[in-house]
Protein backbone atom coordinates (compact mmCIF):
# COMPACT_ATOMS: atom_id res chain seq x y z
CA UNK A 1 0.00 0.00 0.00
CA UNK A 2 1.42 3.26 -0.68
CA UNK A 3 1.68 4.25 3.39
CA UNK A 4 3.93 1.77 3.70
CA UNK A 5 6.22 3.89 0.76
CA UNK A 6 9.22 5.30 3.10
CA UNK A 7 9.13 9.07 1.95
CA UNK A 8 11.30 10.43 3.91
CA UNK A 9 14.64 12.78 2.24
CA UNK A 10 17.67 13.76 3.48
CA UNK A 11 18.26 17.16 1.64
CA UNK A 12 21.98 18.03 4.13
CA UNK A 13 23.85 14.27 4.25
CA UNK A 14 26.67 15.78 6.45
CA UNK A 15 25.87 18.80 7.63
CA UNK A 16 26.24 20.16 10.79
CA UNK A 17 22.45 20.40 11.37
CA UNK A 18 20.10 17.69 9.46
CA UNK A 19 17.40 18.16 6.91
CA UNK A 20 15.53 15.28 6.51
CA UNK A 21 12.52 15.92 5.36
CA UNK A 22 9.28 13.36 5.62
CA UNK A 23 8.59 13.61 2.21
CA UNK A 24 9.91 15.12 -1.14
CA UNK A 25 7.75 17.65 -1.70
CA UNK A 26 8.28 21.00 -0.63
CA UNK A 27 6.30 24.49 -1.97
CA UNK A 28 8.36 27.20 -3.88
CA UNK A 29 9.38 30.65 -2.48
CA UNK A 30 7.09 33.35 -3.53
CA UNK A 31 4.22 31.49 -4.63
CA UNK A 32 3.32 30.23 -0.59
CA UNK A 33 3.66 33.23 0.82
CA UNK A 34 5.02 33.02 4.47
CA UNK A 35 3.14 29.51 5.10
CA UNK A 36 0.70 31.19 7.53
CA UNK A 37 -2.04 32.02 5.07
CA UNK A 38 -2.02 28.61 2.90
CA UNK A 39 -2.34 27.03 6.67
CA UNK A 40 -5.84 28.12 6.39
CA UNK A 41 -6.40 26.18 3.56
CA UNK A 42 -5.31 22.54 3.87
CA UNK A 43 -2.54 20.80 6.48
CA UNK A 44 0.42 22.31 5.24
CA UNK A 45 2.43 20.00 8.27
CA UNK A 46 1.93 17.45 6.10
CA UNK A 47 4.22 18.70 3.42
CA UNK A 48 7.55 18.05 3.42
CA UNK A 49 9.08 21.67 3.97
CA UNK A 50 8.11 25.31 3.26
CA UNK A 51 10.27 28.00 1.54
CA UNK A 52 9.62 31.32 2.61
CA UNK A 53 9.36 34.24 -0.13
CA UNK A 54 12.18 35.79 -0.62
CA UNK A 55 13.71 37.47 2.50
CA UNK A 56 15.93 40.97 2.40
CA UNK A 57 17.56 42.70 5.27
CA UNK A 58 14.94 45.78 5.27
CA UNK A 59 11.71 45.48 3.84
CA UNK A 60 10.90 45.60 0.14
CA UNK A 61 7.76 47.57 -1.75
CA UNK A 62 8.45 45.50 -4.60
CA UNK A 63 8.23 46.62 -8.12
CA UNK A 64 5.59 49.35 -9.59
CA UNK A 65 2.72 47.61 -11.58
CA UNK A 66 1.89 45.83 -13.91
CA UNK A 67 3.86 42.74 -11.82
CA UNK A 68 1.87 39.68 -13.17
CA UNK A 69 0.91 38.71 -16.87
CA UNK A 70 -0.54 35.32 -17.77
CA UNK A 71 0.97 33.73 -20.92
CA UNK A 72 0.49 30.97 -23.24
CA UNK A 73 1.73 27.85 -20.87
CA UNK A 74 3.24 30.10 -17.77
CA UNK A 75 3.09 33.45 -16.18
CA UNK A 76 5.34 36.59 -16.18
CA UNK A 77 6.31 38.13 -12.46
CA UNK A 78 8.20 40.79 -11.42
CA UNK A 79 7.25 41.37 -7.71
CA UNK A 80 10.66 42.83 -6.92
CA UNK A 81 11.30 40.56 -4.51
CA UNK A 82 8.54 42.64 -2.29
CA UNK A 83 8.63 41.45 1.34
CA UNK A 84 8.68 42.53 4.99
CA UNK A 85 12.55 42.30 5.58
CA UNK A 86 14.53 39.81 8.19
CA UNK A 87 13.88 41.96 11.25
CA UNK A 88 9.81 41.66 10.74
CA UNK A 89 10.60 37.80 9.69
CA UNK A 90 12.11 37.09 12.99
CA UNK A 91 9.85 39.44 15.28
CA UNK A 92 6.71 38.28 13.82
CA UNK A 93 6.91 34.95 11.97
CA UNK A 94 9.37 32.60 13.62
CA UNK A 95 7.23 32.10 16.90
CA UNK A 96 4.93 30.72 14.68
CA UNK A 97 7.25 28.29 12.68
CA UNK A 98 8.59 26.79 16.21
CA UNK A 99 5.33 25.18 16.71
CA UNK A 100 5.11 23.70 13.21
CA UNK A 101 6.22 19.99 12.57
CA UNK A 102 7.01 20.72 8.70
CA UNK A 103 10.17 22.13 8.51
CA UNK A 104 10.46 25.58 7.29
CA UNK A 105 13.55 27.05 4.88
CA UNK A 106 13.76 30.75 4.65
CA UNK A 107 14.67 31.92 1.10
CA UNK A 108 17.53 34.72 1.42
CA UNK A 109 18.84 37.41 -1.12
CA UNK A 110 21.17 40.36 -0.81
CA UNK A 111 22.74 42.74 -3.53
CA UNK A 112 26.34 42.02 -2.21
CA UNK A 113 27.90 38.55 -1.23
CA UNK A 114 28.48 40.21 2.24
CA UNK A 115 25.05 41.19 2.26
CA UNK A 116 23.63 37.78 1.79
CA UNK A 117 25.96 36.82 5.15
CA UNK A 118 24.30 39.43 7.42
CA UNK A 119 20.70 38.00 6.05
CA UNK A 120 22.19 34.71 7.38
CA UNK A 121 23.68 35.48 10.71
CA UNK A 122 20.51 37.01 11.60
CA UNK A 123 18.87 33.86 11.46
CA UNK A 124 21.09 31.80 13.18
CA UNK A 125 20.17 30.48 16.86
CA UNK A 126 16.34 31.29 16.31
CA UNK A 127 13.83 28.52 16.72
CA UNK A 128 11.62 28.13 13.76
CA UNK A 129 14.16 27.87 11.14
CA UNK A 130 15.60 24.17 9.42
CA UNK A 131 17.28 26.01 6.26
CA UNK A 132 18.34 28.84 4.37
CA UNK A 133 17.64 28.51 0.59
CA UNK A 134 19.94 31.19 -1.35
CA UNK A 135 18.31 33.13 -3.84
CA UNK A 136 21.52 33.38 -6.92
CA UNK A 137 19.03 35.16 -9.61
CA UNK A 138 19.41 38.42 -7.54
CA UNK A 139 21.76 41.12 -9.45
CA UNK A 140 25.16 41.51 -8.10
CA UNK A 141 25.20 45.57 -7.63
CA UNK A 142 28.96 44.89 -7.43
CA UNK A 143 29.19 43.43 -10.27
CA UNK A 144 27.13 45.38 -12.42
CA UNK A 145 23.73 44.09 -12.25
CA UNK A 146 24.78 40.32 -13.52
CA UNK A 147 22.96 38.18 -11.55
CA UNK A 148 25.05 36.27 -8.78
CA UNK A 149 24.19 32.83 -9.83
CA UNK A 150 25.18 33.47 -13.66
CA UNK A 151 29.44 33.54 -12.62
CA UNK A 152 30.48 30.38 -10.78
CA UNK A 153 33.28 32.53 -8.91
CA UNK A 154 30.28 35.05 -7.78
CA UNK A 155 27.63 32.47 -6.40
CA UNK A 156 30.66 30.23 -4.70
CA UNK A 157 31.61 33.51 -2.84
CA UNK A 158 27.91 33.98 -1.06
CA UNK A 159 27.91 30.12 -0.26
CA UNK A 160 31.58 30.84 1.31
CA UNK A 161 30.59 33.95 3.17
CA UNK A 162 26.74 32.34 4.52
CA UNK A 163 28.47 29.01 6.27
CA UNK A 164 30.59 31.11 7.65
CA UNK A 165 27.68 32.59 9.74
CA UNK A 166 25.32 30.19 10.09
CA UNK A 167 25.05 25.88 11.07
CA UNK A 168 21.68 26.30 9.10
CA UNK A 169 22.13 23.91 6.08
CA UNK A 170 22.33 25.69 2.77
CA UNK A 171 20.62 25.43 -0.04
CA UNK A 172 21.67 27.37 -3.37
CA UNK A 173 18.54 28.19 -5.85
CA UNK A 174 20.43 28.29 -9.22
CA UNK A 175 19.56 30.50 -12.16
CA UNK A 176 18.10 28.63 -15.38
CA UNK A 177 19.63 31.93 -17.14
CA UNK A 178 22.89 30.03 -18.08
CA UNK A 179 24.25 28.07 -21.09
CA UNK A 180 25.20 25.50 -19.12
CA UNK A 181 23.99 25.08 -15.24
CA UNK A 182 26.92 22.84 -14.02
CA UNK A 183 30.02 24.70 -13.79
CA UNK A 184 27.82 27.10 -11.23
CA UNK A 185 26.65 24.14 -9.45
CA UNK A 186 30.17 22.80 -9.26
CA UNK A 187 30.89 25.87 -7.72
CA UNK A 188 28.68 26.34 -5.22
CA UNK A 189 29.27 22.84 -4.04
CA UNK A 190 32.88 22.84 -3.85
CA UNK A 191 32.41 25.94 -1.55
CA UNK A 192 30.37 24.04 0.83
CA UNK A 193 26.34 24.14 -0.23
CA UNK A 194 24.92 21.19 1.23
CA UNK A 195 21.98 21.19 -1.46
CA UNK A 196 20.97 22.67 -4.91
CA UNK A 197 17.56 23.99 -6.34
CA UNK A 198 17.43 23.88 -9.65
CA UNK A 199 16.28 25.78 -11.14
CA UNK A 200 14.61 29.65 -10.60
CA UNK A 201 12.50 31.75 -13.29
CA UNK A 202 13.40 32.22 -16.85
CA UNK A 203 14.10 35.41 -18.12
CA UNK A 204 11.10 36.82 -20.40
CA UNK A 205 8.52 39.51 -21.51
CA UNK A 206 5.46 39.82 -22.98
CA UNK A 207 3.98 42.70 -25.47
CA UNK A 208 1.14 44.78 -25.45
CA UNK A 209 0.00 44.52 -28.75
CA UNK A 210 -2.76 47.36 -28.90
CA UNK A 211 -0.84 49.51 -26.06
CA UNK A 212 2.47 49.01 -28.30
CA UNK A 213 4.72 48.57 -25.06
CA UNK A 214 5.77 45.68 -22.98
CA UNK A 215 2.79 44.16 -20.64
CA UNK A 216 5.02 44.28 -17.49
CA UNK A 217 5.62 47.51 -16.19
CA UNK A 218 9.55 46.86 -15.55
CA UNK A 219 9.60 45.80 -19.13
CA UNK A 220 11.60 42.11 -18.31
CA UNK A 221 10.44 39.40 -15.83
CA UNK A 222 11.01 35.68 -15.22
CA UNK A 223 8.59 33.21 -16.51
CA UNK A 224 7.44 30.04 -14.47
CA UNK A 225 4.82 27.83 -15.14
CA UNK A 226 4.42 24.01 -17.65
CA UNK A 227 6.19 25.99 -20.54
CA UNK A 228 9.53 26.25 -18.26
CA UNK A 229 9.45 22.44 -17.33
CA UNK A 230 11.30 20.64 -20.18
CA UNK A 231 13.98 23.25 -19.68
CA UNK A 232 14.22 23.33 -15.58
CA UNK A 233 14.27 19.39 -15.92
CA UNK A 234 17.00 19.26 -18.60
CA UNK A 235 19.06 21.08 -16.11
CA UNK A 236 18.17 18.96 -13.14
CA UNK A 237 19.52 16.30 -15.11
CA UNK A 238 23.07 17.86 -16.13
CA UNK A 239 23.45 18.84 -12.66
CA UNK A 240 22.30 16.14 -10.56
CA UNK A 241 25.25 14.24 -12.74
CA UNK A 242 27.80 16.19 -11.94
CA UNK A 243 27.47 17.17 -8.23
CA UNK A 244 27.07 15.04 -5.17
CA UNK A 245 24.89 16.55 -3.30
CA UNK A 246 20.94 16.54 -3.51
CA UNK A 247 19.15 18.08 -6.11
CA UNK A 248 15.64 19.47 -5.53
CA UNK A 249 13.81 20.02 -9.05
CA UNK A 250 11.79 23.41 -9.66
CA UNK A 251 9.86 24.34 -12.56
CA UNK A 252 6.21 23.50 -13.49
CA UNK A 253 5.56 21.62 -11.48
CA UNK A 254 1.56 20.89 -11.20
CA UNK A 255 0.77 16.88 -10.70
CA UNK A 256 2.20 14.26 -8.99
CA UNK A 257 3.41 12.90 -12.95
CA UNK A 258 5.40 16.26 -13.03
CA UNK A 259 7.13 16.08 -9.56
CA UNK A 260 7.88 12.26 -10.90
CA UNK A 261 10.07 13.72 -13.51
CA UNK A 262 12.15 15.12 -11.58
CA UNK A 263 12.65 12.54 -9.43
CA UNK A 264 13.74 10.29 -12.01
CA UNK A 265 15.97 12.58 -13.48
CA UNK A 266 17.81 12.65 -10.42
CA UNK A 267 15.95 15.28 -8.00
CA UNK A 268 15.43 14.07 -4.21
CA UNK A 269 12.78 16.81 -3.75
CA UNK A 270 10.34 18.77 -5.82
CA UNK A 271 9.10 22.37 -5.47
CA UNK A 272 5.90 23.09 -6.16
CA UNK A 273 5.05 26.92 -7.10
CA UNK A 274 3.00 28.78 -9.85
CA UNK A 275 -0.01 25.50 -10.09
CA UNK A 276 -0.56 26.77 -6.72
CA UNK A 277 -1.85 30.41 -7.63
CA UNK A 278 -4.28 27.93 -9.84
CA UNK A 279 -5.13 25.62 -7.64
CA UNK A 280 -3.85 26.04 -3.57
CA UNK A 281 -4.32 22.56 -2.76
CA UNK A 282 -2.02 21.20 -5.53
CA UNK A 283 1.36 20.93 -3.27
CA UNK A 284 -1.20 18.26 -1.80
CA UNK A 285 -2.66 16.74 -4.08
CA UNK A 286 0.97 16.09 -6.13
CA UNK A 287 2.05 14.28 -2.58
CA UNK A 288 -0.76 12.32 -2.49
CA UNK A 289 0.00 11.27 -6.51
CA UNK A 290 3.34 10.19 -5.55
CA UNK A 291 1.67 8.16 -2.85
CA UNK A 292 -0.41 6.48 -5.11
CA UNK A 293 2.20 6.00 -7.46
CA UNK A 294 4.25 4.50 -5.41
CA UNK A 295 1.40 2.22 -4.19
CA UNK A 296 0.71 0.75 -7.51
CA UNK A 297 4.05 0.27 -8.43
CA UNK A 298 5.54 -1.53 -5.33
CA UNK A 299 7.79 0.85 -4.20
CA UNK A 300 9.16 0.83 -0.75
CA UNK A 301 11.37 3.97 -0.58
CA UNK A 302 11.27 6.83 -2.51
CA UNK A 303 14.82 6.40 -3.23
CA UNK A 304 14.55 3.68 -5.44
CA UNK A 305 12.68 6.40 -7.63
CA UNK A 306 15.42 8.97 -7.17
CA UNK A 307 17.23 8.61 -10.62
CA UNK A 308 16.13 5.63 -11.78
CA UNK A 309 15.43 7.39 -15.22
CA UNK A 310 19.29 7.47 -15.90
CA UNK A 311 20.03 4.71 -18.02
CA UNK A 312 23.31 5.96 -18.86
CA UNK A 313 24.28 6.34 -15.18
CA UNK A 314 23.38 2.95 -14.56
CA UNK A 315 24.90 1.62 -17.08
CA UNK A 316 28.54 3.08 -16.35
CA UNK A 317 27.24 2.57 -12.81
CA UNK A 318 26.96 -1.35 -13.52
CA UNK A 319 30.70 -1.26 -15.16
CA UNK A 320 32.81 0.66 -12.59
CA UNK A 321 31.11 -2.03 -10.16
CA UNK A 322 32.33 -5.12 -12.45
CA UNK A 323 35.66 -3.64 -12.63
CA UNK A 324 37.94 -5.66 -10.16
Amino acid sequence: MASMTALAVDLAPGAKRSLVLPNPVMVASGTFGYGVEFAKVFDIQRLGAIVTKTTTLRPRRGNPPVRIAETPGGMLNSIGLQNIGVAALLRDLAPAYAAWRVPVVVSIMGFSAPEYAEVASRLEGVEGFSGVELNLSCPNTERGGIEFGQEPAAAADVVRRVLRVTTLPVIAKLTPNVADPREVARAVVEAGAQALCVANTLQAMAMDVEGRRPVIGTTFAGLSGPAVKPVALRQVYQVAGVVDVPVIGCGGIATAADALEYILAGATAVQVGTATFANPLAPLEVLEGIERYCGEHGVEDIGELIGAGRPFDRLRAGRAASTP
